[in-house]
């Protein structure tokens, strides 16, 4: 599909209707209007408003106004900006022009940064912008559409949706359980096993890592839950019950010194290896989160403790004193679908495939996160309007990870259950591994510790961009480096 001059689509070639013009929906008529078809853009505000917006302004920025690091050699979302500049996104050329001081993290001017991608769509001649709430489906004769109403989906669009899959699409605390980086577990104190060495659905009786704590471990861990810093609710959250299934690990510690250990951490059916003779008082299960096995979620761990205090008080687990974390834990209203069922590799609903999904409702975190996903399901759904396949970004690029993980990067929980997918942030630990990942540096000298991991991010940032400028010369014939 041409991108440096698109040809002007046949006269019956039907608009592309966005429904909701956040950071995703936005980028997503953008890259549909610079393929060269026609948009329309649907956003409810101002005629109805929600508990988080403040304005009527497109992509507005209702949290931090921080796009967070801007380091692409050493970051993953450094490498998410500069893949998504090399593809001429709206929300980055905006979010550059109203850059703000924040050392090495981009932030921007919020109310700059919405007047310049609202007046980029209104004066695009490809672009309509309808100010309107879609109160359900979309119309049936509505042949190719991106929804991308974000966290705070409307009720009725929400319930349509959910009638529609049969799956849980609904606003509730989301609680999320801490992610580690495999390979900063250490495995002289953990040890892979499944209770009772039980099999589960294609696990093999050695599905989860476990960290053994004594008594006087997990006294003090009990202690430093209920100490810990918490998360204050923000005031359009705090109406919303927990989700059943998902009790934040400091309100279960709370409930009794012991529920812990009759709950996530029970020792029960395990054998410590490193110590066969010594029963742990009580044991921290992590579960293996992606195919790749580079990622570890904690069982049982979502948590309203703040960052800093998840930090200093889950590496008081043995075995994860140096954890490196993909993702901290989180509890928060959100609306997002159990995408790697429900969405196909395009982001299109399995049971409509009329219907594309980008933003945070795909089930990815962060302003950025969700404008990569909307730039995706642009270039995707102006693909299907002109006719031409579109081949997908690589997964080794942040773009290609992070659509992996949406569509299925993800392990279902081998447990009974709720469902197990969350939102995530893009990350290192969602790239394929590299084939020769480096083990010495420019001197020859053997790369160790933290020096081995900058290098290894390094290699995974310059496979990515090497990767995304091959892709976009074969699929989207743009220059290399535009």
């Amino acid at each position: 599909m041409s991108m440096t001059a698109p040809p002007t689509p046949p006269a019956f070639t039907h608009p592309v209707h966005v429904i909701g013009a956040g950071l995703a929906g936005s980028e997503a008529a953008w890259q549909v209007a610079r393929a060269g078809v026609r948009v329309v853009l649907h956003e409810m505000r101002p005629h109805r408003t929600t508990e988080a917006h403040k304005t009527d302004g497109l992509a507005e920025l209702v949290c931090s106004n921080s796009f967070r690091s801007d380091d692409a050699a050493n970051n993953a979302v450094g490498l998410l900006h500069a893949e998504m500049r090399r593809l001429g996104s709206l929300v980055m050329r905006a979010a550059d022009a109203n850059q703000v001081p924040a050392g090495g993290a981009l932030a921007v001017d919020r109310d700059g940064f919405s007047a310049a991608v609202t007046k980029a769509l209104a004066e695009h001649p490809l672009i309509e912008i309808r100010r309107e709430e879609i109160a359900g489906l979309p119309p049936d004769d509505w042949g190719n559409v991106i929804v991308a109403t974000g966290p705070l989906t409307s009720a009725p669009l929400a319930e349509a949706i959910r009638a529609l899959t049969d799956e849980s699409a609904l606003a509730f605390f989301d609680a999320i359980a801490p992610i580690v980086h495999r390979d900063s577990i250490d495995m002289s104190i953990a040890w892979f096993q499944s209770r009772y060495d039980k099999a589960g659905p294609g696990g093999t009786g050695a599905d989860y890592l476990n960290c053994p704590m004594n008594r006087e471990q997990y006294d003090a861990f009990v202690d430093a839950l209920i100490a810990g810093d918490k998360v204050d609710f923000k005031d359009w959250e705090k109406d919303t019950p927990y989700f059943d299934g998902c009790l934040p690990i400091e309100v279960m510690a709370e409930r009794g010194r012991e529920t812990l250990r009759h709950g996530p951490m029970k020792p029960v059916g395990l054998t410590n290896p490193h110590n066969p003779t010594v029963k742990a008082y009580a044991i921290v299960q992590l579960r293996q989160d992606n195919k790749l096995g580079t990622l570890f979620n904690m069982v049982g761990f979502q948590t309203k403790l703040n960052y800093a205090a998840q930090q200093r008080v889950f590496r008081t687990i043995p075995g994860l004193e140096n954890a490196e974390f993909a993702r901290l834990g989180g509890l928060h209203r959100n609306t997002f679908l159990n995408s790697p069922k429900l969405l196909d590799a395009g982001l299109r609903l399995r049971a409509a495939p009329r219907l594309r999904f980008a933003g945070q409702m795909t089930g990815c975190e962060g302003y950025v996160e969700s404008a990569g996903i909307g730039l995706v399901a642009g270039l995707a759904a102006a693909a299907d309007a002109v006719g031409q396949p579109l081949a997908l970004p690589p997964p080794t690029t942040a773009l290609g990870a992070l659509l992996g993980h949406i569509t299925g990067g993800h392990i279902e929980t081998i447990d009974a259950g709720p469902r197990s997918f969350q939102p995530m942030n893009i990350n290192f630990g969602l790239f394929p591994p590299l084939a020769n990942a480096p083990t010495h540096g420019p001197d020859g000298k053997k790369l160790r510790g933290p020096e081995k991991s900058v290098a290894k991010k390094q290699a995974l940032s310059a496979r990515a961009l090497a990767d995304l400028d091959g892709w976009i010369a074969a699929s989207l014939k743009l220059p290399a480096a535009a």
